[in-house]
């Protein structure tokens, strides 16, 4: 690639004012060669690159060590180098860049390992790749894939192109405002963590029944009575049309398929389906939308609650709707672990759906209609608050991602 004209960002520091520089990222990163041949770390030591955590340590990270069966030809990670992952993920084909911020050890030969050199600094590089488009602008034209999906580049290789990259004091100050925007983000996490862990402890003690309710004058509520979904409310079978009804859009909105995000409703691969479609098929405010079948099992049994604004949309046959009038309690029914089990029983050992039939057959302990409402504003309240944080969680990411395309210059 030829050098272009110096550049600046769209927005910076104002006590910097020279230009960034066009450089070989060679200029800038070293490629460490050093092995751990005299076995100073152990398989425990084993580090792994997350897209999202950066350098982790693979046991604590996945669970397991996936180290062959000797490390000695494993690369040291030193703290503050860099590494390349030579692996495929789905947003980043070519790999990951990170920096090692947490404690040294080994990677797998599969890893290039780099020194971050004296004019620069380790999170600025980072901070540089991590706009996927700008990580997947800068590796496209350096990898070739192999046949099995596998990058074909040497650790040298992979410094051969240029960045633009200012000079190291203005590095350090664009990295350190990030990462205290990434420190206020990891509390946020916290906070969205610990309100949902407060309300997973309240739910089990509300469905155990240690705590319970009182009516308006302090008195106890009458006992639970164990009783089937069917006899509460009804469970819907989902729209089946033919492929020659799908059309491109102005059609009725089919969700196909869905998941709960963050606590709130993701759809995807939906349709748009021509023709009549029965009035039981549509879905209605408050109606529980239960995903019945999947090649996932994980998935199966996830409920989410539907909002006013997917009032005009029918739902596809991978799932099923239960409706009752007391949904907003039933809702936080299904996400017991007394649901998870029942699911878990009529699945079996190869079947990977639930029926209608086997839905509607689920039994519960089920309190009187007044503690069902004081139960589902309760919770209610604790997932408002959930979703609060989350929302300053996103906007957050939000305002991150807008900075990192206007302080960087690509």
């Amino acid at each position: 690639m030829d050098k272009q004209q110096n550049k600046t960002p769209l927005v910076r520091f104002p006590e910097f004012k020279d230009d960034w520089e066009h450089k070989q990222l060679n200029k800038l990163l070293s490629v460490s060669k050093t092995t751990n041949k005299d076995l100073k770390y152990g398989k425990e030591e084993v580090l792994s690159v997350s897209g999202k955590l950066g350098i982790v340590n693979q046991i604590e990270h996945l669970g397991r060590s996936y180290a062959g069966v000797s490390v000695h030809n494993y690369g040291v990670v030193e703290l503050n180098q860099i590494v390349y992952t030579k692996s495929p993920l789905k947003a980043n084909p070519y790999g990951i860049i990170k920096l090692n911020k947490h404690k040294a050890g080994i990677v797998s030969t599969l890893y290039a390992v780099y020194i971050v050199n004296e004019n620069t600094d380790g999170q600025f590089i980072e901070y540089y790749f991590l706009l996927d488009a700008n990580l997947n602008r800068y590796l496209r034209p350096l990898v070739r894939k192999g046949a099995k999906n596998d990058m074909k580049i040497s650790n040298e290789y992979v410094l051969n192109d240029r960045v633009f990259a200012p000079q190291k004091k203005e590095q350090q100050k664009i990295a350190h405002f990030f990462t205290t925007l990434d420190k206020k983000i990891n509390q946020l996490e916290e906070n969205k963590n610990g309100l949902e862990q407060y309300k997973k402890g309240m739910m089990q003690q509300i469905f155990s029944q240690e705590l319970r309710f009182k009516d308006e004058n302090g008195n106890d509520f009458p006992d639970w009575e164990e009783k089937k979904l069917g006899e509460v409310g009804k469970a819907l079978i989902g729209l089946t049309y033919s492929p020659n009804d799908v059309v491109s859009s102005k059609g009725t909105l089919v969700l196909r398929s869905s998941n709960v995000q963050n606590k709130r409703l993701a759809f995807y691969d939906n349709v748009y389906v021509q023709g009549r479609i029965a009035e039981k098929n549509f879905v209605k405010e408050n109606d529980i939308l239960i995903c019945a079948r999947n090649g996932s099992r994980s998935l199966i049994g996830k409920a989410a609650l539907i909002s006013k604004e997917y009032e005009n949309c029918a739902f596809g046959a991978f799932m099923s709707i239960y409706r009752s009038a007391f949904n907003k309690f039933f809702f936080h029914v299904f996400q017991t672990d007394i649901f998870d089990k029942q699911i878990t029983q009529h699945l079996g050992a190869t079947i990977n759906q639930i029926t209608n039939k086997s839905l509607i057959s689920f039994k519960f302990p089920i309190p009187c209609k007044k503690e069902q409402t004081k139960i589902a504003n309760f919770l209610s309240k604790i997932d408002a608050k959930i979703n609060a944080v989350n929302e300053q969680i996103e906007q957050t990411n939000t305002y991150k991602k807008g900075l990192l395309q206007s302080m960087f210059v690509n």
